[in-house]
Formats: C-alpha cells, structure tokens, sequence
C-alpha cells in the first residue's frame, strides 16, 4: 500500500496537494488538521488570546523586513522561524498592549485616513496613481486580503497616535535648554604638538632569544586555525530540470490566453455610499451631483464623500476592466458610458455608485512566439523542478536522519557525495560561503557526535546534508612558519614603546613648566593652538578633539595636559588652557527652535519607551 502511495504521489496533482499541505502544516501546525475546534491561542494578553497564525505573520514580516533590508546578502540562518519566533512574539505581546492602550484612552482612526494612506502608498500606483489591480496582487503576494491589510494598518495607525500623542506633549524650559546649550556651544582653547612614529621606527633585527621568548610567551595567537573535512550532498533547483514538451508548452498557453488581460479595456472611477457614513445613500448622490453640476471634478467629489476608503484618495480610480473585475451593474453600466460622462446611480450590494469611465484602451492577445514559448518552458521547468526537488528533500531528510553516513542516502537516491577539506568556523568556500552550513558542521551532534547534520537550505533554493569526516583541532605553528611575523611585532612593540617614552618625556617637561613652544623649538616637532574649538570641530584630528573635551576645566591661569594617540598611531601631547561655557546668546533664533524640538522628541522618545514599560509591568500575559 505505501508502495502505491508513493507511486501515485510522482503525479502533478499530488505534488499539488503535498505542496498545500506542507503549506498548512507551516502556517497552523499538523493540530488545524488532525484537531478540530478549540482555542488554539499561543499567548494571552490581559484575557486577549494571540494565535499561531498572528504570530507566523508576524514571522513572515520580519524575514521580509530583513530580505528587503539585506538581500541577497542576508544569512540564511537569520530567516529560521525559531530565530525569529521569540522576537516576533515579543513584538505581537508589545503592539496588543498598545492597542488595548489605545482602547482604554478611546482613540481611533477613521476610515477615510486610512483610505489616504492606502492610496498614497508608492506600492500600489501606477504612472503616480492608485491602481486596484496592484493593490490586490501586491497584497496577495504578501499574504493579506485587502481587508486583513486594512486592519493592520488601522492598528499600526492607532498604536502609533500614543507615541505621536506622548511627543507633542514634551517641551523644553529655558533652563533645560540653557544648559544643553552650555554644553553643546561650549569651547575650548588647547594647544597640541605632534610627535610622528615614522621618527621611532627602527631597521634593527630582533635578537633569537627574543623571537623565542615572545614566540613562547604568545603561543595562543600562533594556532592554526580550528577547521574540519567535510563530506556533503547538494540538492539544487537546477539538478532537477527537465525538457519540456511541446503539449505542455500548448496547454500552458491556452491557459495563458484564457487568464490574459486583453481586448477592449475600460478605467473607471467611481464615488460610492454605504449608507454608513452621515449621509444616507440618497443624500450622498444628490450632494455627489450637485458638486458635478457645478463644475467640481469628479477625482474631487471622490476625496470628499466617496465611502470607499481604498480609491477616495486615488480620486475614485478603480484601475482597468475588461467586463468582468466589478459586479454585473457596474460592468453593464460602464459598457454603455461614453468616457468623461457621468452615470446615474447605480446599485450594487455594496451601496450605490456614480460611476465615469476615463480611458479605454484595445490590446492584441498574446501569441505563442519565441520569447513567451521561452519564458513558459522556463515557468514549466521551475514548476516541476520545485515539486521534484520538495520530494527529493524530504527523502534525503528521512535517509540521513537514520543512516551513519551519506553514502547510503546518496546511493538510494541516485546522488553524489562531495568531500571539502580545511572549513572553519569562520571562513569556507562554495556553499561553505554560507554561515549556515558551518554553524551546522561545528555544531555539537555533528561534530563531537558524529550525525548527520539535518537537511538545511540555503538561498537559490539549494539544500545541503553534511557529515564531518575529520576534526582538525588547533595546533601550535612552527616556529619557522611564524618567525617573520614575530619579527615584525617586536619592531612594532619597540617602535610602540620608544615613542610613548618619548611623549612621557616631553609630557613631564610640559608639566614641569617648560612651554610647547619651546618643547617644539627644541625637538623639531610640529605644534599648533586651537582656539575656541567646539565638539562638532571638523578639522582637528578627532582623537585630539575628543581627549581635549575628556580634560578636566584647569583653574585660571594654569592648564592640563595629556597624551593621545592618533588613528596613524602618531603620539599627540594635548594642553587645555581655557574653556569658555556656551550660552544661549551664541545661537540664531532658528537654531534655538531646532534644538528644542530635538530636545523635545527625544524626551518624547523617553517618555514612551517608559510608558510601554509601565504597560508592560502591570499587564497579565501568559505564554504557552
């Protein structure tokens, strides 16, 4: 029997079905389809339940969130769900709080903001407007509804009036603000001379029994590098390309032809009532006609009293038909609309609409030519590729779980076994590029244990398994291997210290009451005076700016000094001679605003980082 199964399991269908099963396994968890009803909440917030499918979107937009940040660049390893599940939850716990926040304190967002944001959004325009077509595709390939979305973004919004709310109630007093200005305008007199290590550098070879005092006493820095030889299966999208039939090819097109968008095209816009808002829908369409009577623009009767918050913002843009996107009322009437003419109402179930058509347009159908028969074998090729591909996975997942190496697996499912040698912890070639893999190879039950590692895929669609074949622990370098470097630090070390020795002295000089000056004078050093320098200096060196800001206030009339060093490793002998306290005065009307504002958001910011900490501390949150 479970021979059949896995015979009749090769069909398209089935791996149609296998594929929306792994789908809902991911999404709900095997219990949605073994268990029925039930209260599945993995959380509870203040007696308010959070779901698994909360909280696997709350997954999935962070992997999108890190995709769009980082790329093709992104580790593989950062996309685990149970990486991001504590994080996601963390974040589900937190915006519930907030809203209930929001609840207590009776804020809310009207529908027609939420319409402005939607249709303002960059995502769903086209040529600068809003195009329902992209809205509801775009959602789609996120995984929302329209109305799933609208929701979301009506408790972003509402969460994000506390914070809004918290801010615009911050502001600066004159003394807050004085005293940052004091600190922020203050200025400083210094002088500084520079001593260059290029001066200190010596030709000189270190002695032998140096090299080998410093070779035994700084052994751990000349270890070769922690590495293992690998044995690994690769499985990628690529192995499992098949030519395609010319039948498929035909039948892929008939499908095309049948779901293309193509013939005579109409866009419309419309205004609709519900019957919800202030207006009845009556009302509304005889307010609606009277703007158009007289002489208001149809996109702008639409901002104004359409209450179908997705396209009012658009001005009522509805995107393109081609007699079947709207119901069978609108679609009749649009038939018959001349472009720029107004309709008479017209009912629907979802209210009453005054519709205009403002562009029609005629498109050929599509033909089976060269380069759509090239893009259809390619989609043909990655269908079947991914469903041949998801079957090899599991059975390499289900082989290397119970073999003691990979040759079995490989041998039962016609693949090859490759070996690598020399990957470390940190650096690998090919694949071995991908952290993911090493984490997996130095992990404890590959590496110590001698398992097979889980099946782990990585970016392109590629899956690898992999066994450690040999542990290469680190090992002491031979002296010979490393004596040139050993060289080089002690020259270093010597050159490091002869120029400390050398600020040191002249450091005691200055502090013993000889003058810059005259240390300069007397050493051929370069020195310079800095007067009224502030932190937002862009032409000193900032090592010297910063030591020189780090100095305590000399008392009248003497200084302070010190030594820094500088990115070059150049030795710089600072003295601090005056400070003059900022006040309110050195700064324009303009930058006195600025600043306070900026005072005042980042309280704001404060304000309501502790807030939610409050909220958090006195909630009842139960997690399972």
């Amino acid at each position: 029997m479970l021979q059949d199964i896995r015979k009749n399991a090769q069909g398209t269908v089935s791996k149609i079905i296998i594929g929306l099963i792994v789908v809902a396994f991911a999404f709900f968890g095997i219990e949605s389809i073994l268990l029925g009803g039930g209260d599945n909440s993995i959380a509870e917030i203040n007696g308010e339940g959070i779901g698994e499918f909360e909280l696997q979107q709350a997954i999935n937009n962070q992997k999108r969130s890190l995709l769009s940040m980082m790329g093709e660049s992104v580790d593989p390893a950062m996309l685990d769900d149970e990486r991001i599940r504590p994080m996601a939850m963390e974040s589900l716990i937190q915006r519930t709080l907030l809203q209930q926040a929001a609840d207590e304190l009776s804020l809310g967002v009207s529908e027609r903001e939420i319409g402005s944001m939607v249709a303002s959004m960059e995502a769903f325009q086209e040529n600068g407007a809003f195009s329902s077509d992209l809205y509801r595709v775009t959602l789609a390939n996120a995984g929302y509804t329209p109305a799933l979305f609208k929701a979301s973004l009506h408790d972003d919004l509402l969460v994000a009036q506390i914070g809004t709310g918290l801010a615009g109630t911050e502001f600066v007093t004159p003394t807050e603000l004085a005293a940052n200005v004091a600190v922020i305008t203050e200025q400083r007199d210094l002088r500084y001379l520079t001593i260059p290590r290029e001066g200190f550098a010596t030709s000189q070879v270190p002695a032998e029994e140096d090299i080998q005092a410093w070779y035994e006493e700084n052994s751990g820095e000349y270890m070769t590098e922690e590495t293992v030889d690998l044995e690994y299966i690769e499985l990628t999208l690529d192995d499992f390309r098949q030519p395609v039939d010319d039948a498929a090819i035909e039948e892929a097109f008939e499908m095309t032809l049948a779901t293309a968008d193509y013939g005579a095209r109409s866009r419309v816009s419309h205004i609709l009532f519900t019957g919800d808002g202030e207006l009845s829908m009556e009302e509304g369409v005889a307010r609606a006609q009277e703007e158009l009577n007289a002489g208001t623009s149809f996109a702008d009767v639409a901002a104004a009293l359409s209450e179908d918050a997705g396209s009012a913002g658009a001005g009522g843009d509805l995107g393109y038909t081609t007699g079947d996107a709207f119901p069978e009322e609108m679609e009749a009437a649009i038939s018959e609309l001349e472009i720029g003419i107004v309709s008479k109402p017209v009912r629907t179930d979802a209210g009453t609409h005054l519709i205009l058509v403002t562009e029609r347009t005629e498109s050929e159908p599509p033909v089976l030519d060269d380069e759509l028969r090239a893009q259809l074998t390619e989609q043909l090729q990655l269908q079947e590729a991914r469903a041949e591909l998801l079957l090899a996975v599991e059975d390499l997942k289900d082989l290397a779980f119970n073999a003691e190496d990979l040759n079995g697996p490989a041998a039962e499912l016609g693949l090859t076994v490759q070996q690598i040698e020399g990957v470390s912890r940190f650096a690998g070639e090919g694949v071995f590029e991908q952290q993911a893999l090493r984490a997996a190879a130095f992990s404890d039950d590959v590496l110590n244990t001698g398992h097979n590692s889980d099946v782990i895929e990585l970016r392109g669609e590629t899956f690898v398994a992999l066994r450690v074949l040999e542990h290469h622990e680190p090992q002491l370098r031979p002296l010979e291997e490393v004596r040139d470097s050993i060289a080089a630090a002690l020259v270093e070390e010597a050159t490091r210290t002869a120029l400390a020795n050398e600020a040191q002295r002249l450091l005691s000089a200055l502090r013993g009451g000889t003058a810059i000056d005259a240390l300069a004078a007397e050493t051929g050093y370069a020195w310079q005076v800095e007067i009224g320098a502030q932190r937002r200096n862009l032409t000193m060196p900032p090592e010297v700016l910063g030591r020189a800001f780090e100095l305590p206030v000399p008392e009248e009339g003497s200084s302070v000094s010190d030594i820094t060093f500088t990115s070059t490793g150049d030795a710089v002998i600072v003295e601090l001679f005056r400070v003059t306290p900022g006040t309110i005065d050195t700064l324009r009307p303009e930058e006195r605003s600025q600043l306070a504002a900026g005072l005042a958001r980042q309280a704001g910011g404060l304000l309501n980082t502790e807030l939610q900490s409050a909220i958090r501390a006195r909630a009842d949150v139960v997690v399972r």
